[in-house]
């Protein structure tokens, strides 16, 4: 069944690093057995226990901080599968790897609904068991990495909400107490997903304007012919349906901060009305005739290029140097690659702690999350999370659960020089296009999976169309000369 001839082969195992300060409880009647699972395990770097039976178990596990088990499931008197129940049901987070028979699999299955972690049949190789030991103690090693950075994170996370340490973050948080003592307006920049709301929201609570109202628009879903209305207000009667007066959103701001997203969307017209207000500090309701006094703070951001916007008239230059008195620029996720474990152990624990079930994540699903470019940014790596946690039912996130674009190359497919450099506009395009295709077409559905908002999706696909058709013009046109 186990040879007696183990302590010359366990002097040649590699020893388990990282594995120190893990204490395993060996669970057999056979002295044998115990002593060989000893010898192999001390070799890794754990620390044992021995029992021989489930009730001499059960009392070690009461009074000693044991981080495994080995447990042989045909034991005398309380038998393995009982102990096993009684191990989950009282020390749900030790880990539990049962021994069985050989032709007894079947017991071994309901072990494993039984909540063991992993099972071996006897005879088993000692190499067989080594590797079975190492996958426990890497399995324990990122659940206490996991635990350490929530730990972290809960003394300090970053700025106020925002997570991240890496060194784009740290220039960034003081960008943000700098704007935070000031009344000027801000812009920040940055691709869809970076977070830039959470920003305006940290600069808003950085000064002045903590106890004051924080109000968000996005300049990209309000409707067009209602745009004015909502952050000017209107009068009854302004127009067909104002059946009551209402005030706008620069109003209900008062005392504190107006935060217009995307507002390289908003139309050339209400651009000049927007910038009258910022200076003059006063507005006009829709259909009055009297000017209303406001005092309200204007942050704005945009994942445009608002300097190209000028050039080619679709917002007004002088719009941009009144709003652009202070400059965020919110870096891309790929950028601060270091971030990623704390915005993963973030997210986790808030998915958890919503569902009231703990997740972890293997090291290499967390090493597949760091390798990806993440085109969506933190909105995307939160619902990659999101979907991965409601695939899965075990509690260690694996590659398998991710998304496949995660763990996929699709960038072969678009490669287009020798050096295998490929333009990040072309990896965005070929990811929403992807994304659709998936989808069957659903926008909305794709605008979801992919963390950005539907006005963004919609905006990419125009451009696209209007490439297409430029680069079939230009080819008719060489044709035809």
């Amino acid at each position: 069944m186990f040879s007696t001839a183990v302590p010359d082969e366990i002097s040649h195992l590699p020893q388990m690093e990282g594995a120190n300060f893990l204490n395993l409880l060996i669970v057999d009647d056979s002295l044998m057995v115990r002593e060989a699972c000893r010898e192999i395990a001390q070799s890794l770097g754990f620390h044992s226990e021995i029992a021989e039976s489930a009730e001499q178990a059960l009392r070690l596990l009461d009074g000693s901080s044991i981080d495994a088990v080995i447990l042989d499931l045909k034991l005398p008197g309380a038998g393995g599968i009982e102990a096993l129940r009684s191990i989950r049901a009282h020390r749900p987070d030790v880990v539990v790897v049962v021994v069985t028979g050989y032709g007894t699999v079947e017991s071994a299955v309901q072990a494993m609904r039984n909540g063991a972690f992993d099972y071996v049949t006897k005879p088993f190789s000692l190499e067989e068991l080594r590797q079975l030991l190492a996958r426990v103690a890497t399995h324990l090693r990122t659940k206490t990495e996991n635990r350490t950075l929530r730990e972290t994170i809960k003394s300090r996370q970053g700025f106020g909400s925002i997570i991240g340490r890496s060194p784009e973050m740290e220039k960034l948080y003081k960008m943000i107490a700098k704007a935070g003592l000031s009344s000027h307006p801000v812009l920040i920049l940055g691709e869809s997903g970076t977070g830039k709301e959470l920003v305006a929201k940290s600069i808003h609570l950085a000064g002045n304007f903590q106890n004051k109202p924080f109000i968000p628009v996005d300049c990209g879903s309000l409707v067009p012919t209602l745009i004015e209305s909502e952050l000017f207000g209107h009068v009854r009667g302004a127009f067909t349906g104002a059946n009551h007066p209402k005030d706008g959103l620069l109003a209900i701001a008062e005392g504190g901060t107006l935060f217009l997203d995307e507002i390289g969307e908003l139309p050339v017209d209400l651009q000049a009305k927007l910038l009258r207000a910022i200076q003059e500090k006063e507005i006009r309701p829709v259909g009055s005739v009297k000017r209303v006094p406001i005092n309200v703070r204007i942050l704005a951001a945009t994942n445009r290029d608002l300097e190209k916007a000028v050039g080619d008239g679709s917002f007004r230059r002088d719009l941009f140097f009144r709003l652009n008195v202070l400059t965020l620029r919110m870096p891309p996720l790929r950028d601060r690659r270091q971030d990623i474990p704390l915005l993963v152990a973030h997210f986790l624990e808030r998915i958890g702690r919503n569902a009231s079930d703990e997740r972890a994540i293997s090291d290499e699903a967390l090493k597949a999350l760091q390798n990806y470019d993440w085109p969506g940014n933190v909105r995307e790596l939160e619902n990659a999370l999101e979907r991965a946690c409601a695939m899965s039912s075990a509690d260690e996130i694996q590659v398998r659960d991710l998304p496949t674009q995660l763990y996929s190359a699709p960038m072969s497919s678009i490669v287009g020089s020798k050096l295998g450099i490929v333009p990040i506009a072309e990896l965005e395009k070929h990811t929403i296009l992807n994304a659709l295709v998936q989808v069957n077409g659903d926008k909305m559905l794709a605008a979801r999976l992919l963390g950005i908002g539907k006005t963004t999706l919609y905006r990419k696909l125009k451009e696209y169309e209007s490439q297409t058709w430029t680069e079939s013009q230009s080819l008719s046109a060489r044709s035809g000369a």
